[in-house]
């Protein structure tokens, strides 16, 4: 400590006897790093003045004004060094250190970056690196919502009702119920007769009824002639089916 402030005052000195001397940008660094960054920010800003090409002594300038939180200042005269001197490793360190205290991380790992292709195989700057490369990384997480899969994505009701150019079935109003979240009133059998027995799979059952009711289909015209089931009979067939296939949904475990 006793070394470093016997070279503060030579140095002070040497400008105090020739103001145009360049040894201001040592004075500088010096008083810099022995934490006097308002001494030495005067006497970048005096000697500049004389000597404006003097990028040492600006890199000083901008690393003092970094310590004293005056960022914009310090942007504007490391950004005027790296574009004389693209190479200059304490000028890109410094930006980088910039863009990240006001929070704009993509910015700062880009000067990061560019630091580390200068000083390779740095560990500080390798940690700093990865790190920031984690935080600007999207995070890759699924939307749960984007799994579920509704009713309706598997069947178009108000199609299929539409094809079979009926009203509203009773088993439609009792899907709407459920999905309102109201208690459905259990459908009235049309006719007497025994109990159907409970398809396996009422999915596939329904499907199969409705391409079976598709098949069977003829025209008005050809239904006294081809002795076909008459469109309407199968139309019936088909809402049974469905009725069906939606009191096993109905009756089914959540």
């Amino acid at each position: 400590m006793a070394a470093e402030s016997a070279r503060i005052l030579d140095l002070r000195r040497r400008v105090q006897a020739d103001p145009s001397s360049i040894a201001f940008a040592q004075l500088a660094e010096e008083l810099r790093r022995s934490g006097e960054n308002a001494e030495a920010i005067d006497v970048c800003r005096s000697g500049l003045a004389r000597h404006p090409g003097y990028l040492s002594a600006r890199v000083t300038l901008g690393r003092a004004l970094l310590e004293l939180d005056q960022l914009e200042e310090a942007r504007d005269e490391l950004s005027i060094v790296v574009r004389s001197a693209p190479d200059n490793l304490a000028a890109i360190r410094g930006l980088a250190e910039i863009h990240q205290r006001r929070g704009q991380i993509a910015e700062a790992l880009a000067y990061y970056r560019r630091a580390l292709e200068l000083a390779r195989h740095d560990p500080e700057l390798e940690e700093t690196v990865e790190r920031m490369e984690k935080q600007v990384a999207p995070a890759a997480t699924a939307d749960p919502a984007e799994s579920e899969v509704s009713i309706e994505a598997l069947f178009d009701f108000d199609r299929l009702v539409e094809q079979l150019g009926a009203e509203t079935p009773p088993a439609i109003a009792a899907l709407d119920a459920i999905q309102d979240g109201a208690a459905p009133t259990p459908p009235v059998e049309a006719t007497a007769g025994p109990a159907r027995p409970m398809p396996i799979d009422p999915f596939a059952h329904l499907e199969a009824g409705l391409r079976s009711h598709e098949v069977r289909r003829v025209p008005p015209s050809a239904e006294a002639d081809t002795g076909e089931p008459s469109h309407r009979d199968t139309d019936a067939e088909a809402l049974v089916e469905l009725e069906h296939w939606l009191e096993a949904l109905r009756s089914s475990p959540r």
